[in-house]
């Protein structure tokens, strides 16, 4: 690789942070890998720890925030940059400042807008018409530091979060690809949140999911809750029980009808209606417990006899 590209320390562990590595190895020289450990007992993929050992990467493992600034103030890296994608540990302040130009953080929203934990599922849960990424160097608050560069991405009704997630990544290095070279070279300068984008400088913030957020709540609009079915496809996934089955509700749509809140109708089309606080949800697709997912109609045609 030639001595005039950048020479890079990346920071990441999951799934995100490996396509980027990936497409940063490419084009950047990697002097190191930052990663959090194999937990114990782990027996499942552990994406850029694994990947690293594949390449015969130089990585590390620390395992929390302490450990990370103790690596820091033990090891020299030559890298006048770091990146940072999908981490998972706390950066500490004496970490950002041993690199002579920051730590680079690609964040999949246009900040402030999302900031936190899952900026991706909280966009198509608020049925915003676009989203973006946001290149911005960190700082000792959460996603509160200057921008470098926001590209905006719209956002279709029907998309998921792996489809939006998978299309972010491709804008994510497209334009680390191009702001790298410039931001090393001095030809981009840092400007504050209040220069974004987004529609509004307020900040807004997303959390992580937990379980009990894919359990299907009828009380709610019908709107939200197609939203909710496809930000959580993959996890924690839309849940409920028809026919005395768990199923798993993979695609639906809202119609114009009301009733009560959880209560059903199975239309002579072989269609399945729920009720919602506003209109009702017509069920496309579903996975019943220990199935494969199916058609609405055959899910009617094994279990309607039941509902």
């Amino acid at each position: 690789m030639a001595s005039e590209t950048p020479s890079l320390v990346f920071f990441g562990s999951g799934p995100l942070a490996l396509e980027s590595l990936r497409y940063l190895q490419s084009r950047f020289a990697i002097e190191a890998v930052i990663t959090k450990p194999r937990p114990d007992h782990h027996h499942g993929e552990v994406p850029v720890l694994d990947y690293c050992i594949a390449e015969q990467m130089t990585y590390y493992t620390p395992a929390r925030k302490a450990e990370l600034s103790e690596l820091f103030a033990a090891t020299r890296f030559n890298s006048p940059l770091g990146i940072v994608i999908d981490y998972g540990i706390i950066i500490a302040a004496d970490v950002i400042e041993s690199f002579a130009l920051g730590i680079i953080n690609s964040h999949f929203s246009l900040l402030p807008e999302w900031r936190g934990a899952d900026p991706i599922t909280f966009a198509i849960l608020s049925g915003q018409s676009r989203t973006g990424v946001s290149l911005m160097l960190i700082n000792d608050k959460m996603d509160e530091g200057p921008l470098l560069a926001q590209a905006e991405l719209p956002l279709g009704p029907a998309v998921t979060t792996p489809e939006l997630t998978a299309s972010l990544i491709d804008l994510s290095n497209a334009m680390l690809t191009d702001i790298i070279p410039s931001y090393v070279a001095g030809a981009v300068a840092p400007v504050p949140q209040s220069a974004t984008i987004a529609d509004t400088q307020e900040a807004t913030y997303s959390r992580k999911l937990t379980k009990a957020d894919g359990l299907l709540d009828w009380q709610k609009s019908a709107t939200q809750l197609e939203r909710e079915i496809r930000a959580f496809i993959e996890w924690p996934k839309t849940k409920t029980t028809l026919a005395g089955k768990e199923i798993v509700v993979t695609q639906a749509h809202v119609v114009d009808r009301q009733g009560i809140p959880g209560s059903h109708i199975v239309e002579p089309n072989k269609s399945l209606i729920i009720y919602c606080g506003e209109d009702a949800l017509a069920l496309d697709q579903v996975k019943p417990a220990g199935k494969n997912e199916m058609p609405i109609a055959a899910f009617l045609a094994g279990y309607g006899h039941l509902l």
